[in-house]
């Protein structure tokens, strides 16, 4: 018995000791089972832990949260600043200058050959052969130098002043027309006027296009381009940048080759539909000696025509070629009806007179002239500016 109660003694110390060491483990640190049955131990993120000796639960500390990372935001693009050009009136005036640079030459010949004492044949003739090389049309030149003839015997003696005034007014006189070098660019019957350019390639028709909406815009006219130059990519891109910069719609097909006439319908039906002042056409610079694309220029006025007029022809030349020039005036003329002449490259190495031969050969005037390389160096044609800038006035 006394061995029963020994036995039952030792096993209560037993396990009286060993709970104690299953409720302290190493370090002192007491564990407890949270609600849910997980450890939560001390120091660890949201659990709370519990010292041995003071019973005190302590929650821990929040773990500092990063701050929220910022998105990206994409950059912003500033809408563009629309240029706003000068008015038209008064440009040629004022690029006289450049004008009087590349024709002075010319003028002064003429001048120094009418100042001679004497004015025999062999004169005569250089005065001749001076208006031929300045593209002046061997027709109109015989007809000034009978002209100048006339006026020298009538009035005797000349001064360097009164030699000047003559050559002015004979020249003013065979550069000026009786045809209106006024644009038609005024709405009409509820419509937009409709401007078609046209011209061979490397004679500046597409930044022609570009400068005349420019131009236009700046005399407070609203414009729609339509790039019809379907054949290449770069003319629609070039007059995009056109439009652009001064706020003018561009219509253009992403197509290339695309139908050039369906193209000239569309800007025309879209300048119809927003009320625009004026649709400015910019056609393909074709080669006047392919038939099939100058039939396919006169398709284009023809498709246009079946929504509207077209109240403007207008035939880019570079003033740089010569008789050339003329040759294809001639072919364009045939085909679409010409209203006018645009003359580019006019302040290089151009010769004046071609201002009076293309006149003659056409019966059209001279409505613009390119006088340089920036965006507002297409003037208005004026007849006494030209003539004084030759002259070197």
């Amino acid at each position: 018995m006394e061995y029963i109660i020994l036995i039952v003694v030792l096993a209560v110390l037993i396990l009286g000791v060993g709970g104690t060491m299953l409720l302290r483990p190493r370090g002192g640190r007491a564990v407890r089972r949270g609600r849910a049955g997980a450890d939560l131990k001390a120091g660890t993120g949201t659990g709370a832990s519990t010292e041995s000796g003071g019973g005190t639960a302590t929650a821990a500390p929040p773990r500092p949260s990063a701050p929220p990372a910022e998105r990206p935001t994409a950059p912003t693009v500033p809408e563009p600043t629309l240029e706003k050009p000068p008015p038209s009136a008064g440009r040629m005036v004022r690029l006289r200058a450049r004008l009087a640079r590349s024709q002075s030459g010319f003028g002064s010949a003429l001048l120094s050959l009418l100042s001679r004492d004497r004015l025999d044949d062999d004169t005569w003739d250089e005065i001749e052969e001076v208006l031929i090389t300045a593209d002046v049309g061997v027709t109109p030149a015989r007809q000034i130098v009978s002209d100048l003839k006339t006026r020298v015997k009538v009035e005797g003696t000349r001064t360097p002043d009164e030699v000047r005034a003559m050559l002015r007014a004979e020249l003013l006189g065979q550069v000026e027309t009786e045809a209106s070098r006024a644009l038609r660019t005024q709405r009409h019957e509820g419509r937009p006027a409709v401007l078609l350019v046209v011209g061979v390639n490397g004679t500046g028709k597409t930044t022609t296009a570009g400068k005349l909406a420019r131009s236009l815009v700046g005399d407070g006219e609203t414009v729609v381009l339509g790039a019809a130059d379907t054949f290449r990519a770069a003319a629609a891109d070039q007059l995009q940048t056109w439009g652009d910069r001064v706020g003018a719609q561009v219509v253009r097909s992403e197509k290339e080759g695309a139908d050039p006439a369906s193209v000239a319908f569309e800007a025309v039906s879209q300048g119809i539909e927003s009320e625009a002042d004026v649709v400015l056409i910019d056609t393909a610079g074709r080669l006047h000696t392919k038939t099939g694309l100058m039939d396919e220029l006169g398709k284009v006025k023809r498709v246009i025509e079946k929504r509207t007029s077209v109240d403007e022809v207008l035939l880019v030349l570079d003033a740089t070629t010569g008789q050339n020039g003329l040759r294809q005036a001639r072919v364009f003329a045939e085909v679409v009806d010409v209203s006018g002449i645009v003359l580019t490259k006019l302040d290089g190495t151009a010769k004046g007179g071609i201002v009076i031969a293309v006149q003659r050969e056409l019966g059209v005037p001279v409505k613009l002239v390119g006088l340089g390389e920036g965006p507002d160096d297409l003037a208005p044609f004026e007849p006494a500016a030209f003539i004084d800038a030759i002259l070197g006035e």
